[in-house]
């Protein structure tokens, strides 16, 4: 079969959603992250429609890719403007890139009701444009927007803009379900329909207002499309567009298509990171294939299924994408998943051990106080090993204070925290102030500890989350506090809970601490 061609466009259409703003330099990295996973072209933007789009082709030039090619994205021309008048097709032309992709319209209703022009014309500006970016750039591809609504509408007329792109030499044609509501069944006839009259490769650019642009690309490539066009995560306007974090894996491990090859679909869940990481939004844990929840079992029936046979529970083998099986551990859990959990942690744990059974009613009692260790892990090895008597005490707290002070009616609140540790004979009594009481109890527990255990100073808090328990007692209600602290080496996970948020945030940061100091003493350990 022939390959299908990779076609991003987080850098232009994925930046046109809500929160989504990258600098030059992040497009720069990004597009190199682009590169090295085999993405074929990568849409840098507009260069017509802002500065920052011209200064990252200016930039993206000096950069040196493994084999991606660099596409700009423009229109057709004005009308009553030659092509080379019209300032939108120079500047693609300028912009030196390897490919130009213009959209032009499709659908008679916007022809009419957006250009204000006869049918016609518009078959001129499309004919017109193409030819003079063929004359002038290496490739170039059409965009036909609303293609499938437009064909609805009126299929002659949409299949007329086709003709004029295919006669004007588009190296590909892209059918564009720009609106996002075409359901695949529709897509595939009339992709078949479209194949009879144009022999020119086709893509496929679908957004994902009715939940279907996965389906929709997929089921165009079943129908002999050779260019899918979506985006890292799905980003873009209003629902998104194709997530190319599941149609690639759907391609290469379900349809066995070449796109990219194995070792580079290995890259996928670090792309989607990174790219959320740069977007500075939080990963979607539950997205298909490069979640954290992809392959994440809770029931206990599920994890002693999938400890003998994977495919139990899981369509696929995990690793192909970069991303690993998890064992949750909550009150649904038996004693596979505390047994799993143990393997994981490199602790050694016997099914008929009192101690698993006991850890197993010790979870089930904690969950029922409000306690959760899905995103929690570090809090439950601590427990494990607290359980099997592993656990080392580094410090003690004998106490704190945490005050909360706002002196005028105008000024910000001030907030510190007094602490008073003990490590090994030694007290440390020592107070910090903070953005809030929490954060000035993380740092004066730090100041206090940080002259024992100088590692600490490489301890980030990434995430902190409070939730109000549904216990109908309102503000008397229970918290639940989770933190996510992280090294250079990874991240972990810890809860707290209580009716006082500054308690549960202390047991939160207080495992947090351990977990690392626990962490740093095994790291450091000769190997038996």
């Amino acid at each position: 079969m022939s390959l299908v061609k990779l076609y991003d466009t987080t850098l232009r259409d994925g930046t046109q959603a809500e929160d989504i703003s990258f600098l030059v330099e992040d497009k720069i990295r990004i597009a190199h992250k682009l590169d090295e996973c085999g993405i074929h072209y990568i849409e840098g933007g507009w260069p017509g429609s802002n500065p920052k789009d011209v200064a990252f082709f200016k930039d993206i030039r000096k950069e040196k890719l493994i084999q991606a090619k660099i596409a700009a994205f423009g229109s057709t021309r004005r009308a009553k403007i030659t092509p080379d008048k019209d300032q939108n097709l120079r500047t693609l032309v300028e912009s030196k890139s390897d490919a130009a992709t213009i959209f032009g319209k499709t659908w008679d209703f916007h022809v009419h009701e957006a250009l204000r022009i006869p049918l016609e014309e518009n078959l001129e500006l499309i004919f017109d444009s193409l030819e003079f970016l063929k004359q002038n750039m290496p490739e170039v591809f059409y965009d036909a927007e609303h293609f499938f609504d437009g064909y609805k509408s009126n299929p002659e007329y949409a299949m007329k803009t086709l003709q004029a792109a295919q006669q004007a030499g588009a190296d590909c044609i892209i059918l564009c379900d720009t609106n996002g509501g075409s359901m695949p069944y529709e897509i595939a006839s009339i992709v078949e329909e479209v194949k009879k009259v144009i022999t020119t490769p086709l893509g496929i650019h679908a957004h994902n207002d009715g939940e279907c642009a996965v389906a929709n690309s997929i089921i165009s490539v079943q129908q002999g499309i050779v260019q899918v066009q979506g985006t890292i995560n799905g980003f873009g306007e209003r629902c998104g567009n194709a997530n190319l974090c599941s149609i690639i894996p759907a391609l290469k491990a379900k349809m066995r298509r070449d796109c990219i090859s194995d070792a580079q679909m290995k890259t996928l869940r670090d792309l989607s990171r990174y790219v959320y990481e740069l977007a500075n939004l939080a990963p979607d844990k539950h997205q298909p294939y490069v979640g954290n929840s992809a392959f994440a079992h809770k029931g206990g029936v599920h994890v002693s299924a999938i400890q003998r046979h994977p495919e139990t529970y899981e369509h696929m083998r995990p690793e192909l994408v970069g991303n690993t099986t998890r064992v949750l551990v909550s009150d649904l859990s038996g004693r596979a998943n505390i047994l799993a959990k143990a393997t994981e942690f490199n602790i050694n744990l016997d099914s008929k051990d009192p101690v698993t059974l006991e850890i197993l009613e010790d979870i089930k009692a904690m969950e029922n106080r409000g306690y959760q260790f899905e995103g929690a892990e570090a809090s439950f090895e601590l427990l494990m090993k607290r359980a099997l008597g592993t656990h080392r005490k580094f410090f003690s707290v004998i106490g704190f204070r945490v005050i909360d002070e706002k002196r005028t009616e105008d000024d910000q609140p001030i907030s510190e925290a007094t602490i008073k540790v003990k490590v090994g004979g030694k007290i440390e009594h020592t107070a910090s102030e903070g953005h809030g009481p929490v954060n000035a109890l993380d740092n004066a527990l730090r100041k206090a500890l940080e002259k024992f255990y100088p590692k600490l100073k490489d301890v980030k808090l990434h995430d902190y989350k409070v939730r109000v328990l549904p216990a109908g007692q309102g503000t008397a209600s229970s918290i639940r506090v989770l933190i996510e602290s992280g090294d250079k080496e990874g991240r972990w996970g810890t809860v707290g809970v209580s009716s006082n948020v500054i308690e549960a945030s202390y047991q939160a940061l207080i495992d947090a601490i351990e977990f690392k100091l626990h962490k740093d003493e095994e790291t450091a350990a000769p190997k038996k």
